[in-house]
């Protein structure tokens, strides 16, 4: 039983969570309501390397944006991303229940202001001014309460399916 655990999470995890990732970006689904942020934070304990977990999450992130579209801001999106991840593999290194909400909170409030501030740069909707900054930001209120919401849900759904195969064990 011990080698398909190991086996799981060395070569099925990470393909699984590319697949459940893309998934959630394809299927209905409210505004920013994605588990992407939360697969960025846990990647520290999901793989060892950041390479690894910056592949998982570009490979995901290009596969939907494929299908949906590609879009100016995309490069600002994808850099907050890689972005939350090293932030992961560096500072995020003893991810427990208790500090996650934490994670779960700083990495939503980094995500909404790098990804909003390239869509600002990127958009012709604001002008390009801190007053065209300062509406974008309030305008992205509504899907901030998403990012959050979906991160904190996330982030405790995958926690507890990751570390529930270490307490079973065949006797």
């Amino acid at each position: 039983m011990q080698f398909f655990i190991t086996y799981f999470k060395k070569d099925i995890f990470p393909i699984s969570l590319i697949l459940i990732l893309s998934f959630s970006r394809l299927i209905p689904h409210p505004p920013n309501f994605t588990p992407i942020i939360a697969a960025t934070i846990l990647s520290s304990i999901f793989f060892n390397k950041s390479t690894k977990s910056i592949s998982v999450v570009i490979i995901s992130f290009l596969i939907t944006d494929i299908i949906l579209g590609f879009y100016p801001s995309m490069m600002i999106t994808y850099l907050s991303l890689i972005l939350l991840i090293l932030l992961s593999h560096n500072f995020f290194t003893s991810v427990n229940f208790k500090n996650l909400f934490f994670y779960s909170l700083t990495s939503s409030v980094i995500f909404f202001l790098l990804s909003n501030f390239g869509f600002w740069m990127f958009s012709d909707l604001y002008e390009i001014s801190f007053s065209g900054l300062l509406k974008c930001f309030y305008m992205a209120i509504p899907f901030f309460k998403n990012t959050i919401l979906s991160t904190i849900i996330f982030s405790y759904t995958f926690l507890v399916i990751y570390k529930l195969p270490k307490n079973y064990s065949i006797k």
